[in-house]
């Protein structure tokens, strides 16, 4: 099987992307994978390091000011549209696909629509709950639109034909066990918080965590890990002038980046963090009570959608960014840890609108439209 996937920008649509592929070559090992991005995009670096053919077209989106430089780039943006389109035609004749997937981003629009027009079948995948532009655009196009939470199809076209598949969730998430997690990482029995802002770091976010860190790191309270980011390098500082030596703490785990994951999360009792779509469906298939402080610098404000869908499942809370401080932070870390019971009715609701077998539901789509039995 041939399979062109598409989409890019951020990671929250590369790595779903990458998912599926690892997935359909899991089953069928000899199916050839091509990946459309855009050029100079995340996904230029991260395909081919995940071991992928990439082929980068220029590709990017309207700017909403009037400013004489987003005028620019307006023109540029409908001059790529053509060109993009005529770049993703020859790339797709000359590769000749069996199916052709969009996860989201600028790019996957030209891409699936050549596609569409050469006789392609064709499929999109959308990880929020409030679907981005151009998967909207797609929609009553393609075969199938797979959607990672139901509350998408409503802001879709009604004549698309859908199918909740959840979103593809990394194997050691969904097998990593609480009890051994916390050994390998030698927590006690203390209530353990975990919190982070993204691999660049959310100062809103680190400002507000220091409070009760510091207040930990004195008296012992709870076992914190934080991943303070690339731009949150000042943290350990912040901490010092509140009066916290983080080298002295034994119950403090402070760095820049988390990179066992599946280890850290799963040995969390409370998890404080953003609420892009990967992160949230992590957080169901853990059963993880959360905080999500939604990002607002994001289109069409969708982290506050996936944050939402915890909510309205009493799976969560949400503290929008405008309303973060210190204070209202700390209150709602310890009024939520000293309520064993509501911890575990958010862990178990969570756990019911988890979707851990999504890998396989979204294979299963791939067989039907190309017709393997």
């Amino acid at each position: 099987m041939k399979i062109i996937l598409a989409g890019g920008g951020t990671a929250g649509h590369i790595n779903p992307a990458l998912a599926i592929a690892g997935t359909v070559k899991e089953h069928i090992p000899d199916t050839e994978v091509l990946y459309i991005g855009a050029k100079g995009g995340m996904e230029e670096t991260l395909v081919p390091k995940a071991g992928y053919r990439f082929i980068g077209i220029e590709v990017s989106g309207f700017r909403r000011s009037l400013s004489p430089a987003s005028v620019a780039h307006n023109m540029a943006t409908v001059r790529r549209a053509v060109t993009s389109g005529i770049e993703s035609k020859k790339i797709i004749k000359d590769f000749q696909p069996d199916i052709c997937i969009g996860t989201g981003g600028y790019v996957s629009g030209p891409v699936l629509q050549s596609a569409n027009r050469l006789g392609i079948p064709t499929l999109i995948h959308e990880q929020n709950a409030f679907p981005g532009v151009t998967n909207k655009m797609l929609a009553r196009h393609v075969r199938k639109v797979m959607l990672a939470n139901p509350d998408a199809q409503k802001h879709m076209s009604a004549s698309a034909d859908f199918v909740v598949t959840g979103n593809p969730v990394r194997k050691e998430i969904i097998t990593a066990d609480k009890t051994t997690s916390r050994k390998i990482l030698g927590l006690d029995e203390r209530p353990v918080v975990l919190s982070f802002g993204g691999s660049l770091g959310a100062e809103k976010i680190n400002r507000s965590v220091a409070d009760y860190i510091a207040r930990s790191g004195k008296d012992g309270r709870y076992q914190i890990i934080h991943a303070y980011g690339k731009f949150g390098k000042w943290f350990p500082d912040l901490l010092k002038e509140k009066g916290c030596d983080i080298t002295k703490c034994d119950n403090l785990d402070i760095r820049e980046f988390i990179d066992n994951m599946p280890i850290c999360l799963s040995a969390s009792d409370l998890v404080i963090c953003r609420a892009g779509a990967m992160t949230v469906s992590e957080l169901q298939v853990q059963g993880k009570p959360a905080i999500l402080i939604p990002s607002p610098n994001v289109a069409e404000n969708h982290q506050f959608h996936n944050a939402m869908s915890l909510v309205n499942a009493n799976a969560g809370c949400v503290i929008e960014e405008k309303d973060l401080t210190p204070e209202k932070l700390t209150q709602t870390v310890d009024e939520m840890l000293k309520d064993p019971k509501k911890l575990q009715e958010y862990s178990h609701n969570a756990r019911k609108i988890a979707i851990a077998d999504a890998n396989e539901r979204i294979f299963s789509v791939i067989k039907e439209c190309v017709g393997i039995i």
